[in-house]
């Protein structure tokens, strides 16, 4: 888990290819003319709740987004602070959180929930031990969380990657989404020849996920791809021979099928608690030349309890709008 200030300030985003407007009031509809029949919301949330004091607020921004046309909500990771205990208890409370929604619910696992549980201020747990847990509490079955559930297709359906049941994908709106689990803290790479094992076959994993979530948007015709983590993958900076880096082959197989994919993608995680849409990867061939059909946002996360609506307009040439919803403090 990463700690840096908020971004005040946005690019004009729509030059980018993507659309950001700034909409305060759960009610309020995105702003480009011209929405379409097959237009549809989704909420993005991350990175909370840290305190006692985000947990009441989390409550007002569950009422909120309750309370909003949007088909669904992806929760990017991170349901307790670094420093909290990774108990059953804590697990258990933030599962029944997370059910108050009335929308159906993705969750995408972050760092704090079991790469950091062996630090002492959160209990020194087996991180291993705890993944298998988040797993059994939070991946049952093949639907969504949420009083309302939508159907997942789980990684785990092949038998060869049966225990990675948190990765999924799903279709709405002819627009294919997909969670993957690349978390914060290096990817759990780095500290110990155990976790080192545990990087390398999910991260085996994840590769081949995210090389089928092209593949399969490219087969449907989908109009645009949406790709959910946690972990910031440091900015997408990372130098080709970092072979101690988490993020370094996610990031390179990325950038590799985006060359031959042209349609709107948009990469969605918190980890670093810096609210931001940019366009962060470039050409090789032309040092400094955005890929202009890639976009990262990056969702509010502690001590900003605040959620994004994100608008699918395919009249709209962007496909994506992106929309502050601000969570007044009283």
């Amino acid at each position: 888990m990463k700690f840096t200030k908020l971004l005040g300030v946005l690019a004009p985003f729509c030059l980018l290819g993507i659309s950001a407007t700034f909409i305060s009031s759960s009610t309020a509809q995105p702003s480009f003319n011209g929405r379409g029949p097959k237009s549809f919301d989704f909420a993005l949330i991350g990175d909370i709740p840290y305190d006692a004091r985000q947990e009441t607020e989390t409550q007002k921004l569950i009422q909120d987004i309750n309370n909003s046309w949007v088909r669904f909500v992806i929760h990017d990771g991170d349901f307790k602070s670094g420093s909290s205990p990774c108990s059953n208890e804590l697990f258990l409370q933030r599962f029944q959180l997370l059910q108050q929604f009335r929308h159906p619910l993705v969750y995408v696992f972050g760092d704090n929930e079991w790469t950091d549980c062996h630090r002492p201020a959160a209990g020194g747990y087996d991180s291993l031990e705890r993944l298998a847990k988040l797993r059994e509490i939070f991946t049952q079955g093949d639907r969504s969380l949420g009083q309302r559930t939508i159907e997942l297709n789980r990684q785990s359906d092949k038998s060869q990657y049966s225990k990675f049941r948190e990765n999924v994908y799903w279709t709405e709106g002819d627009v294919l989404f997909t969670g993957i689990h690349v978390v914060g803290s290096n990817n759990n790479l780095g500290r110990n020849a155990v976790n080192d094992a545990e990087y390398a076959e999910r991260n085996a994993a994840n590769i081949v996920w995210l090389k089928e979530a092209f593949a399969r948007a490219k087969a449907k015709r989908s109009l645009g791809l949406v790709i959910v983590i946690h972990g910031n993958p440091d900015d997408f900076n990372i130098p080709a021979n970092a072979q101690q880096n988490g993020f370094r082959d996610f990031v390179n197989v990325l950038k590799s099928e985006l060359k031959n994919y042209s349609k709107p993608v948009m990469l969605v995680h918190g980890d670093s608690h810096y609210f931001r849409i940019d366009k962060p990867l470039n050409i090789d061939e032309a040092p400094g030349t955005a890929i202009t059909n890639f976009t990262r946002v990056e969702t509010f996360g502690s001590p900003n309890v605040h959620w994004l609506r994100v608008t699918v307009n395919p009249r709209n040439p962007n496909l994506f709008e992106i929309n502050q919803e601000i969570i007044p403090a009283k």
